[in-house]
C-alpha cells in the first residue's frame, strides 16, 4: 500500500477542476487533509456543494470553497478567472482535471467539438488566465490530469470535420493534447517558480466513461466497476505531483504511480503548432 503524501501546504491556495466528483474530489479532499485551502471548480453547483460538504465533514476543515465554471464555455472560464483574482491574491496548485468522453459528437457553447473545448482548450484557456495569480506564489505548481489513452492527434483536424468521429478516438486525441501542451508549457515557464508536470492516473471508476455513452462508454463502465481504482488511487499521483516536496523544481515530466516515464509525444515543433492553434481557438 502507498504512503499517503507527506506535505504541509498551511497557507496554500489550490485550485482543482472538476473537483464534484471522481479523481477531483478525491484530489480535494486530500489536498484539503494536508491544510490547504482548497477551491473545487465545478459546473453543477448542487452536486459540488454536496461534494465540499463529504470533504468538511471527513476533513474537519472549514476553508473548502467553491467555484462554478464550465470548461467547454470560454466565457465561463474568463468569469471564472476573473472572479479568482478578485477572490485570492496568488494560486500554489493549479489542477486541470474536469474533462468529458463522449461517443456521440455533440459542440460546446462556442460550437466547438465538445470534447476537444472541454478536455484541451479548457486546460489551455484556465491556465492562461490563471498564471499570473500563479506567478504570484513563491513557488507554484500545474498539475495536468492526461491518459495513457492518448494519440490520434491530427492538428488540421482536431474537430473531426474530416474525419469520422469517434468518441474514444477523440478522448485520445485530447489526452495527447494534454501531454503536449505540457511540455510547451513547461518550456516557457522554466526560467520562473512555476513547474508544470502530467499524469496518467490509472484506469480509475469515474462517471466519465459511462456518461459517454454507446458500446464503448458500456464496456468501460462495467469494466471500471469491476477492476478499475478507486478514485482515491487515482488521485494518489495527482496529490504526489501538487504537494510531495519530492518533486520540488521538477517539471516537463510524464508520471505514472509517482514514477516518471518516458513520453512518446515529444516534438518541439508539434507543440508549439499546437500551442498556436489552441491561442487562436480560445485566446486568453
Amino acid at each position: 500500500m502507498t504512503e499517503p503524501v507527506r506535505a504541509d501546504l498551511s497557507g496554500k491556495t489550490c485550485l482543482v477542476t472538476g473537483a464534484s466528483a471522481g479523481i477531483g474530489k478525491a484530489t480535494a479532499a486530500e489536498l484539503a487533509r494536508l491544510g490547504a485551502r482548497v477551491v473545487m471548480a465545478v459546473r453543477d453547483a448542487e452536486k459540488g456543494e454536496r461534494a465540499r460538504r463529504e470533504i468538511l465533514g471527513a476533513t474537519g476543515r472549514a476553508d473548502v470553497e467553491l467555484a462554478i465554471v464550465d470548461l467547454a464555455s470560454q466565457a465561463s472560464i474568463r468569469a471564472f478567472a476573473a472572479e479568482a483574482a478578485r477572490r485570492f491574491p496568488s494560486l500554489d496548485v493549479l489542477v486541470n482535471n474536469a474533462g468529458v468522453w463522449i461517443n456521440r459528437k455533440a459542440k460546446g457553447p462556442d460550437g466547438i467539438e465538445l470534447t476537444w473545448a472541454t478536455n484541451v482548450l479548457g486546460y489551455h484557456l484556465a491556465t492562461e488566465l490563471l498564471l499570473p495569480l500563479l506567478r504570484r506564489a513563491p513557488r507554484a505548481r500545474i498539475v495536468n490530469v492526461a491518459s495513457q489513452l492518448a494519440g490520434g492527434l491530427e492538428l488540421d483536424d482536431v474537430e473531426y470535420e474530416r474525419r469520422p468521429y469517434d468518441g474514444q478516438a477523440a478522448y485520445a486525441q485530447s489526452k495527447q493534447a494534454d501531454r503536449m501542451l505540457t511540455w510547451g508549457l513547461a518550456r516557457r515557464l522554466a526560467s520562473s517558480a512555476v513547474t508544470a508536470n502530467a499524469l496518467h492516473p490509472g484506469f480509475v471508476a469515474t462517471e466519465i466513461f459511462g456518461k459517454g455513452g454507446g458500446f464503448v462508454g458500456m464496456a468501460a463502465s462495467v469494466y471500471s466497476k469491476m477492476r478499475a481504482r478507486k478514485a482515491a488511487d487515482g488521485a494518489d499521483t495527482v496529490v504526489y505531483l501538487a504537494a510531495s516536496p519530492d518533486v520540488e523544481g521538477r517539471s516537463g515530466l510524464f508520471w505514472m504511480d509517482r514514477q516518471e516515464k518516458r513520453c512518446r509525444f515529444r516534438d518541439e515543433a508539434q507543440e508549439e503548432a499546437l500551442a498556436a492553434l489552441c491561442r487562436s481557438m480560445a485566446p486568453a
